[in-house]
C-alpha cells in the first residue's frame, strides 16, 4: 500500500503573499489528514519564504500522522528540527533564487555535512530521508551515510514534454528505485507529481511513499482539500500494483 504524504507548503505561500493569518496551514494539516493523508510534509526554509515557526511549533504539536520536515544541510535549521521532533527529516538542498526546490540534494558532493546531520537526529530518534535525483551513486551514498531512506526526485518526468524523454525518466527512475530496494533504503518519490502523470509512478513495485504538495493544493482550490486528498489516495490504491 503506497503512502501519501501532503506538502502544505504552498498553503502558507499564499498566506504568505499577503502577509497576513489566512489560510492557515495548520488547519490544512487536519484536513489533510481527515482525507486520508498519511503524512504531512513541510518545508522550514532559511529564508522562511512559507513555512514559519510558528506553522513547524504548531505542525509538531497537532499532526497526528507522520511528521516529515524538509531542510537544508544548515546547523540552525538542524537545531529547530531537534527541538521539534518530527517523525522524518528530509534533506534537501536550497537556491535563494528557486521557485521551488529544483533538483535533487548532492550527496556526494555534501557527504560530510549530512554525515553530521544524520548523527544528530538519530540520536534524537528522528529518521533521515534523503532528496536525491535518481542516480545510482547518489543512492549509494545515501545509503553508506546511515539515511534511512531516500525520495527519487521525479522532476525530470513531470516536465518531460515527449515519449521518449518519459521514457527515459522513468527509466531512470525504476533504476533509482532498484538500488534503493537492495540497499535496504525505503524508497520515496516526489516533486511535479500530479492527478494525471502519477500513474506510471504508483504503477512500479517498490515505492513506499509519495510526497505530493503543489497538485493536491492547487485541485482543493475547486473541491477542497479531504475530498483533493482522497481524490489522489484513490489513484495510488488504483495503480498500486500490490
Amino acid at each position: 500500500m503506497l503512502r501519501l504524504g501532503v506538502n502544505i507548503d504552498h498553503v502558507a505561500t499564499v498566506r504568505q503573499a499577503r502577509m497576513t493569518v489566512e489560510p492557515d496551514p495548520i488547519w490544512a494539516a487536519a484536513e489533510a489528514e481527515l482525507g486520508g493523508a498519511d503524512g504531512i510534509t513541510f518545508h522550514l526554509r532559511e529564508d522562511r519564504r512559507h513555512i514559519q515557526d510558528r506553522d513547524a511549533v504548531l505542525l509538531a504539536e497537532t499532526v497526528n500522522a507522520k511528521l516529515n520536515m524538509e531542510m537544508a544541510l544548515a546547523a540552525p535549521i538542524a537545531k529547530i528540527a531537534l527541538e521539534l521532533k518530527p517523525d522524518q527529516v528530509c534533506l534537501v538542498p536550497e537556491k535563494r533564487q528557486e521557485v521551488t526546490t529544483e533538483g535533487g540534494l548532492d550527496v556526494l558532493k555534501h557527504r560530510k555535512a549530512a554525515v553530521q546531520i544524520i548523527k544528530k537526529m538519530h540520536t534524537a530518534g528522528i529518521e533521515v530521508s534523503m532528496f536525491i535525483d535518481p542516480v545510482i551513486d547518489q543512492v549509494k551514498v545515501s545509503a553508506e551515510i546511515g539515511a534511512d531512506s531516500v525520495e527519487l526526485h521525479t522532476g525530470k518526468y513531470a516536465n518531460a514534454r515527449t515519449q521518449r524523454q518519459t521514457s527515459g525518466a522513468l527509466r531512470a527512475l525504476e533504476k533509482g528505485l532498484i538500488t534503493g530496494l537492495e540497499l535496504d533504503l525505503d524508497v520515496h518519490a516526489g516533486h511535479g507529481i500530479t492527478y494525471h502523470n502519477v500513474g506510471p509512478l504508483a504503477s512500479m513495485p517498490g515505492f513506499s511513499e509519495f510526497n505530493i504538495g503543489h497538485s493536491i493544493i492547487a485541485r482543493a482550490v475547486f473541491v477542497g482539500l479531504r475530498d483533493a486528498v482522497r481524490e489522489m489516495k484513490e489513484l495510488l490504491d488504483k495503480f498500486c500494483p500490490i
